[in-house]
């Protein structure tokens, strides 16, 4: 009777390793594709990132050239300046609240990530 109950528990401890293993293997394989979903992200990102600021860097260079070609006098040439240099902060102002916008969002995914709740 002893010989099968200690049968019976290296059974039992057996199965609950095995379901342990799995669900680690099963961690781990959420973890990996929360992993490369998040770096699939980040280079999509990138790409949007570059292709708009290029973008806005044409915008604001056409802009530029078209005032630079109205300006006659040292007057144009000042309001001129001020006109595009207000722009180019502007810009610049937006360009820094994006990058805030993207590191909170890196974090976020990162907590996730780290924290065992799979990405959405």
């Amino acid at each position: 009777m002893t010989e099968l109950s200690e049968r019976d528990v290296a059974t039992g401890q057996q199965a609950e390793t095995a379901t342990r293993m799995a669900d680690a293997g099963k961690d781990t394989l959420h973890f990996m594709m929360g992993v490369q979903t998040a770096m699939f992200q980040e280079m999509m990102f990138a790409g949007y990132e570059m292709l708009d600021r290029a973008r806005t860097e044409t915008h604001l260079f056409a802009e530029f050239a078209s005032k630079l070609a109205e300006a006659h006098s040292v007057g144009d040439y000042r309001a001129m300046w001020k006109d595009c240099s207000r722009h180019q902060l502007e810009f610049m102002r937006r360009d820094c609240e994006r990058h805030l916008r993207h590191g909170e969002k890196v974090i976020e995914t990162a907590s996730r990530l780290f924290g065992g709740r799979p990405l959405a």
